[in-house]
């Protein structure tokens, strides 16, 4: 009777355990179409020493271009300052996450993205737009300006507003909010890419939900789906000039959650569909992608997006001809090196080929 006991409880748990299983569902995000390979593709890259600081000075025989480990001709490079007048325009655009972040810490990132603004007296030495995702959508909460007083007035007197998506909603809440973030991505991408010049977008939320759970269903159609938004988002923050960071406002009360680790994971670039997984999705891994960086468990976030413009001080533009390849969404890895000792160097990873 005992045996039979067990056999059933196995049975429930088996079925129990069954029931948990849920199939993901996230649209694709529509993007515009990746610029063939026959147009030349332009590298924003920042080098810095060991302590983070940018390093200037720089010339095009310092530097070797690989793409898919082949040498590649550089075809124009130019170096850039801060300091010198009639340079290529840059911008700084702060998006505040509204969607997966708690009330009370979006309160502590405006001030603090206040307190950045007003610095140096409200003269800003990078224009400065903010932008507000919320469950509604993106919203650009001020215009691109240099006068950080006036960018401070505006998002003081923007109203907080409540979530639409409760956050009790569990699974099918955080597939909502996914797809709302990476809608939001794209289109920011897509909005930017219409002005000329460099973007720096800081991001500041801990990211969306990655999914990387066992009871999750992913079916080969959600596999190219997630293939086809993660082409879109890559090649649109390309074309953009766009270097993403990601900011984690949450601090230290966040520095044990996995999810400020979990990423790491997802680092592999994805060649075809059936590699895809959610995780690859995930606000960090574009960031990384795109030559940005991650920032987590630090409160201070003011300073955080001040290492994050510091980019915008010096940096290195150089163009190639990317390869050609005969089927689409090729992926072609890109490395930049540079002849000196004890440098770090930040570009993209890597582009999807188009014939």
């Amino acid at each position: 009777m005992r045996a039979q006991w067990k056999l059933c409880l196995v049975l429930v748990c088996c079925g129990a355990s069954a029931l948990a299983q849920k199939p993901l569902d996230i649209p694709p995000v529509a993007t515009p179409a990746p610029a063939p390979s026959s147009v030349p593709m332009t590298l924003d890259v920042v080098v810095t020493d060991k302590a983070g600081h940018v390093i200037r000075g720089l010339k095009q025989e310092d530097f070797t271009l690989l793409d898919n480990k082949q040498p590649a001709t550089i075809r124009s490079f130019a170096a850039h300052d801060i300091e010198t007048p009639n340079d290529d325009p840059q911008a700084l655009v702060l998006v505040i996450d509204d969607v997966n972040t708690n009330f009370s810490t979006v309160s502590i990132a405006r001030t603090q993205i206040e307190n950045f603004v007003r610095r140096d007296g409200g003269h800003l030495a990078i224009p400065t737009g903010i932008f507000m995702l919320t469950d509604s959508g993106l919203s650009q909460v001020t215009e691109i300006s240099s006068d950080g007083n006036k960018l401070a007035d505006v998002l003081h007197q923007k109203e907080g507003s409540l979530h639409e998506i409760p956050r009790s909603a569990g699974f099918y809440g955080g597939e909502e909010r996914v797809e709302i973030s990476l809608k939001a991505l794209a289109g920011l991408g897509d909005y930017l890419g219409h002005a000329s010049g460099r973007k720096l977008v800081v991001w500041l939320g801990p990211g969306w939900p990655i999914f990387d759970n066992p009871n999750v269903i992913v079916s080969p159609q959600q596999q190219r789906n997630f293939f086809s938004t993660i082409v879109g988002i890559t090649s649109t923050l390309q074309q953009a000039g766009i270097t993403l960071y990601s900011i984690d406002p949450l601090g230290t009360a966040d520095a044990a959650s996995d999810r400020t680790f979990l990423w790491e994971s997802f680092l592999k670039p994805v060649t075809k569909p059936t590699k895809a997984d959610p995780g690859d999705l995930a606000l960090q891994v574009f960031a990384m992608h795109s030559g940005g960086t991650v920032v987590s468990g630090s409160n201070d976030i003011t300073g955080e997006i001040e290492k994050c413009a510091n980019d915008a001080s010096a940096w290195y533009s150089m163009t190639f001809d990317p390869q050609r390849p005969d089927a689409p969404n090729t992926w072609h890895d890109v490395v930049v090196k540079v002849d000196k000792p004890g440098v770090k160097v930040r570009t993209i990873n890597g582009y999807y080929a188009q014939p």
